[in-house]
């Protein structure tokens, strides 16, 4: 039997348990984390104005769409477990596969996965009763000391993946519920910010004069806008569980990324209609303010509270979609052997969901270094963002008469733009931090003689 059929026969061991509303719910779940509280600052300190930040938000999420709608094209034509895995694997080889999955699944995605358990953690430890999180329990080493919160965020890995474990439909199911109740809290907040009397239109006029300006102020602004919409292409990867994929992939990536930037657009207003240009470049977190200033400390802690919910949602799309790549890969024969495995019950990549785990709760102990590792991954991550793109050119080339449920919308121009984009930010992603991004290149070419020793065994 041919390799390719092979691989598609074997894969029906992967239920297509996931509809249209867990596929949306993974693209808006794992889209809105903290970013969107967290950037209006960065963005306003670097534009000054509503008007450049409003810009830099449709740039960004005119980008990010004309992205998701080239892996629309792409997931629905190799509906496979894996996303990038597969389009760079039969794209540019096997090596440009196993060198994607190589930074995915040894840093990118388990570093997320601690960075967002740290964060609900962080965002608990405010809390009276909850400061226990914060004291130190044993202190193994001077610069590892294990508190409260590890073990807590252990807990909460483990759980998370248990509920992966058990079915991608009770996964799905979960992405769904706190999805939705995401959506609805931060529409509460906008709701409460126009409420606010001291507020008004006025405020979308107001500047901050010591923002840097500029076209590089403007880079800034727009980088901050994409890591906020950051995560569009996680859907890809559990491809292989979706049904009907040619349908439900481009919907789910369209409606997906839309709501996420109207939603984008209201919680910037309703927060630039609380505060002047000059509050928000002050507010290490302007939303939380925002609602402090309207309903006082109460409904602060209330909505600070709700942040670490809907992050549940964050958390758990990370990790559904995170175990796929390792489990893609070592189907292929380019990993370890065993992280193939389907689980015979649940219909799982259970021993991958497990090798997810234990990477991510390593990261989370080491927290004060893989921050640092984590940053460096981000050059690699808009590197293969934009190889990625680069792949529907090369099937449309190779492949001119496989079947396409989907074809990109605006091809070739938008993904040639999306291409474009993601290569100058390439550019000043690595000229602002050439000792992370050189290391980052480092991590790839590691991943090489690794290729390699698997290769010869497979």
């Amino acid at each position: 039997m041919p390799e390719t059929e092979m691989r598609a026969t074997e894969s029906t061991h992967l239920v297509r348990d996931l509809g249209v509303s867990q596929a949306v719910s993974v693209v808006v779940g794992t889209i809105i984390g903290t970013g969107i509280f967290l950037v209006p600052k960065e963005m306003m300190q670097a534009v000054g104005s509503a008007r450049f930040v409003y810009l830099a938000w449709v740039v960004g999420g005119l980008l990010s769409f004309f992205g998701a709608l080239t892996y629309a094209e792409l997931g629905a034509m190799k509906p496979e477990a894996g996303g990038e895995y597969i389009y760079m694997r039969d794209g540019y080889g096997p090596l440009g596969g196993f060198l994607y999955a190589w930074t995915t699944f040894l840093i990118s995605k388990p570093g997320s996965i601690a960075t967002i358990t740290a964060g609900i953690l962080r965002i608990l430890g405010t809390f009276g009763p909850l400061k226990l999180l914060e004291s130190p329990l044993v202190a193994i080493s001077p610069r590892l000391v294990i508190n409260h919160g590890h073990i807590a965020g252990i807990g909460l890995i483990v759980l998370i993946s248990l509920v992966n474990y058990v079915g991608v439909k009770r996964a799905g199911n979960f992405q769904l519920f706190f999805t939705v109740l995401k959506v609805v809290i931060i529409l509460g907040v906008v709701g409460i910010g126009f409420s606010y009397a001291g507020g008004g239109w006025s405020n979308f006029h107001t500047t901050f004069t010591g923002a840097a300006g500029g076209f590089g102020g403007f880079m800034v602004a727009l980088i901050a806008a994409l890591w906020a919409y950051d995560g569009w292409n996680n859907l890809n990867m559990v491809a292989g569980e979706i049904r009907r994929p040619e349908r439900n992939i481009p919907i789910a990536l369209i409606a997906g990324v839309a709501t996420c930037a109207v939603v984008y657009m209201l919680v910037n207003a309703a927060v630039q209609f609380v505060m002047p240009a000059s509050s928000i470049a002050a507010s290490g977190r302007p939303a939380s303010d925002a609602v402090l200033m309207v309903l006082g400390a109460g409904a602060a802690t209330a909505f600070a509270a709700g942040m670490a919910v809907q992050m549940l949602a964050t958390l758990n799309g990370a990790i559904m979609t995170g175990a796929r790549v390792p489990f893609a890969t070592a189907h292929d024969g380019y990993f370890i052997k065993g992280l193939a495995t389907i689980h015979p019950r649940f219909h799982t990549p259970s021993v991958s969901i497990a090798f997810q785990g234990v990477l991510a709760t390593v990261l989370l102990l080491f927290a004060g270094n893989f921050q640092q590792l984590f940053s460096l991954t981000l050059f690699a991550e808009w590197l293969f963002y934009m190889l990625t793109a680069s792949t529907v050119f090369i099937f449309r080339h190779k492949q001119p008469g496989a079947p396409r449920p989907y074809k990109t919308w605006g091809y070739p121009v938008l993904p040639a733009l999306f291409i474009a984009a993601s290569a100058m930010l390439l550019y000043y992603t690595f000229t602002a931090d050439l000792r992370n991004s050189f290391t980052g290149v480092g991590v790839i070419l590691a991943g090489v003689p690794v290729f390699f020793i698997f290769a010869r065994k497979r």
